[in-house]
């Protein structure tokens, strides 16, 4: 399992999944979204669908259709949709059984908890991670 880490410094999560989503979408894979937050979820929601490019299908976790929408919003760490792509909007750590890829997303005031699921990722067997923060508008690996 590949674990990449996203320190929101300058966007927060809603303008950043839309970007992993499509990525997430190319690669052939389905996405499901994870937060607490239910007004984040909300904006999240909101993003995915309002594209200047092209929307971004997606659905919120409990509907008829789960196990058909590409990107599923939830507040679990449950993959209905299928996905065994996770991206954790609120900053905190869940485990997702099948998982092949998660994104981390968390603020600056969540780094402290960030840098102890890295240790603790660390431990684990098989988990590749990777640790990425914002250098203006780009996206740049960082130590």
């Amino acid at each position: 399992m590949r674990v990449d880490f996203y320190q929101l410094t300058r966007d927060p999560a809603e303008l950043v999944l839309p970007a992993l989503a499509r990525l997430t979408l190319g690669a052939g894979e389905r996405l499901l979204v994870v937060s607490e937050d239910g007004a984040q979820l909300d904006r999240i929601e909101k993003a995915l669908w309002d594209r200047p490019d092209s929307f971004l299908a997606n659905g919120r976790a409990g509907g008829a259709h789960d196990a058909r929408q590409p990107i599923l919003l939830s507040g679990q760490a449950d993959p209905a949709n299928g996905a065994k792509f996770l991206a954790l909007a609120d900053g905190v750590w869940r485990d997702m059984a099948g998982a092949t890829r998660v994104f981390l997303l968390f603020p600056p005031d969540r780094i402290d908890d960030a840098r102890a699921c890295w240790r603790m990722l660390g431990q684990r067997e098989g988990v590749e991670r990777k640790y990425w923060r914002q250098d203006g508008g780009k996206w740049r690996e960082g130590p």
